[in-house]
């Protein structure tokens, strides 16, 4: 599945979200906010015991098998939340140290002591070999008085050494791999930890490493009040839209009727949507219509809504739309 949310076979996931459901449906929904606790019990993620085990090479010759030591090297493995069986995750080097879920927890309730935050998803991906937690920032950024925009806290890790352990400030919530690859491409703030020895101790650093002012919210609040005092023209947008998505003349008639409906679209969005009226006609407007467009409304394979918005999701992430939105900004700010 596109989500990657670790099913278990008594039907349940490992999955918990605070008052709002994900679209995949999985998992469960509190009535009210997580506490740290909560969210490690509710989406499967206490007493892992994440260890290092000996990796051995099986060789077979005429006379029989033969076992190999493989040197610096080991499997990573857990005791699986519903079976309590050793399940292997990964394989790492000798200077692999594992950051347990519940120090990964431990670290996010020091940030909502002292921010005020508090849980809002939880979640295991692939199989245990990554995790995420994440928490919702008490105060939201509001643009021109009535647009808002929530901030969370996420907090990474892998327990297979894909990945090290890392926490960003981001507008995105998280609630599956593709939201999570969302997440730490659009991070503004964020502090890497790598699983070696000390990495306790450099994740309690990490708190000031963030720096829980969020220099980015205030940058980012300061940047879109400017752009909500500046009027954009639907021309001024088309021209935007132009520079997003080039087209020549020699390209195809399929590509230039795209382009077409692809700015009727974000006209409509500028001009007409709901979603901008409280902010019509400024450059804050036409910058939300691209977004807008760019994650509910441009063109993607699926058969379902899902699927369609898990397509988008990989496309802007990984594809060839990755960096449009960071574009999209540059182009409408002021």
């Amino acid at each position: 599945m596109a989500h990657q949310i670790e099913q278990f076979t008594d039907g349940t996931a490992a999955f918990a979200s605070a008052n709002t459901s994900a679209w995949h449906k999985l998992g469960i929904v509190t009535d009210g906010a997580m506490t740290a606790e909560d969210a490690m019990r509710l989406a499967s993620l206490s007493s892992w015991n994440v260890r290092l085990l000996p990796l051995t090479a099986t060789e077979i010759t005429d006379n029989g098998t033969t076992p190999v030591e493989v040197p610096q090297h080991f499997a990573t493995a857990r005791t699986h939340p519903k079976t309590g069986r050793t399940e292997t995750l990964g394989v790492v080097g000798s200077d692999y140290h594992p950051v347990q879920n519940e120090e990964h927890a431990e670290f996010l309730n020091l940030l909502a002591d002292e921010s005020g935050a508090h849980f809002e998803t939880a979640g295991s991906l692939k199989n245990g070999r990554q995790v995420f937690l994440t928490m919702k920032m008490p105060d939201s950024l509001t643009i021109g008085g009535n647009d808002r925009t929530d901030l969370y806290i996420a907090a990474f890790n892998s327990h297979d050494g894909s990945s090290a352990f890392r926490i960003v400030v981001t507008p995105v919530r998280v609630v599956c791999a593709n939201t999570l690859r969302a997440a730490l491409k659009g991070a503004r703030s964020s502090y890497v930890v790598r699983h070696t020895a000390g990495a306790k101790a450099r994740i309690a650093q990490a708190r000031s490493a963030l720096g829980l002012t969020f220099r980015y919210a205030e940058e980012f609040q300061k940047a879109a009040e400017r752009m909500i005092q500046e009027e954009m023209t639907p021309n001024e947008l088309r021209s935007v839209v132009d520079q997003l998505w080039p087209v020549q003349d020699s390209d195809s008639d399929r590509t230039k009727t795209n382009h077409r409906q692809r700015w009727g679209t974000i006209s409509h969005l500028f001009t007409v949507a709901d979603t901008q009226a409280a902010i019509r006609g400024t450059r804050w407007a036409g910058y939300n219509a691209l977004t807008e467009y760019a994650n509910h409304h441009a063109p993607a394979r699926g058969l379902t809504d899902a699927d369609k918005m898990c397509a988008r999701a990989e496309r802007v992430i990984n594809g060839t739309a990755s960096g449009l939105m960071e574009k999209a900004f540059t182009l409408t700010t002021v």
